[in-house]
């Protein structure tokens, strides 16, 4: 007789091997392989620049030269919206450069409060960026990262992303769409769009305050492991089946409000995760936290 039943491997490979001990929803890992991808960890936290901010530089001015320094501190950990079985913050360090020709890049990395070590990698990325079309309505970037993880994991080292985007007129509401390929010792696909809208609530000689909502979709490629136990003969055999699925993972609502001078740029927002169970996961519960962020642009523009 053989006795089936799933579980769903959330690629949380990296915390596993951290902490001996998967971080989300423990009763459904609990000594089952953790071979698959950490794309859970890497969704959440590969793309946390503060990119409405960005937006709003590159869509006012035609000739730009500049360096954007980030931080970011979120309250609670999640992936894609789950739970961990570590309650912690994380802060995320930041620089980026971007110039009118396109080009762009970035370094920046994360550091856990709990997790050992505290600094789980480090990433590189480059890009470009333009628009299509005389009315410039329609955006694309194109970029690659590159992964530098602490304790040497292998699995996700590199990311090929391709990003179109759609806006008004006035530019205060758009929607982007993001195609990543992570690939390393394994590979994975990804989706991640993000609709906006940027309300300006005051505005004045020296800043401007501004209410920037943003709902975000993550779907996402998932392993999911069939375990087979097998009754006959002696002794009972366990073997394990693997599949790979394509499916909505966390929807997220972004309530920030923005603060914007010359140079500065302070958020601090509430994030609402909406996770969606896949395969066999139950039920999951909403979750939410605080972020608040700093930033500082730097002009390289000789031209005064």
């Amino acid at each position: 007789m053989n006795i089936h039943r799933y579980i769903q491997n959330k690629g949380l490979m990296a915390v596993w091997l951290l902490l001996c001990t998967v971080a989300t929803t423990p009763h459904l890992y609990a000594q089952e392989p953790e071979q698959g991808d950490e794309i859970d960890l890497l969704l959440d936290e590969l793309f946390f620049n503060d990119q409405q901010f960005l937006d709003d530089i590159l869509n006012s001015l035609d000739k730009y030269d500049f360096l954007y320094t980030n931080v970011s501190l979120n309250s609670h950990t999640y992936f894609t919206g789950r739970e961990s079985a570590v309650d912690q913050f994380n802060i995320v360090p930041q620089i980026s450069y971007y110039s009118s020709s396109g080009f762009n890049m970035s370094i920046s990395g994360i550091l856990y409060e709990s997790f050992v070590p505290q600094w789980d990698y480090t990433n590189v990325s480059g890009g470009y960026y333009n628009t299509i079309g005389k009315k410039k309505h329609v955006t694309f970037n194109t970029g690659y990262t590159r992964y530098f993880y602490t304790n040497g994991w292998d699995t996700f080292t590199n990311s090929l992303d391709l990003t179109l985007g759609l806006r008004n007129k006035k530019r205060n509401l758009g929607t982007k769409l993001t195609a990543s390929y992570l690939f390393g010792t394994d590979q994975a696909f990804q989706l991640v769009s993000r609709t906006y809208v940027s309300a300006t609530l005051t505005k004045q000689k020296n800043f401007v305050l501004r209410f920037r909502p943003q709902l975000n979709f993550v779907i996402a490629q998932q392993t999911i492991a069939l375990e087979q136990l097998n009754t006959q003969g002696n002794e009972p055999t366990t073997e394990f089946i693997y599949d790979d699925i394509f499916d909505l993972l966390n929807t997220q609502l972004n309530i920030p409000l923005a603060l914007a001078t010359k140079s500065w740029d302070l958020e601090l927002g509430y994030n609402i995760n909406f996770p969606s169970p896949v395969a066999s996961e139950p039920s999951l519960k909403t979750t939410g936290f605080f972020n608040f962020s700093v930033g500082y642009l730097i002009d390289l523009n000789t031209k005064k």
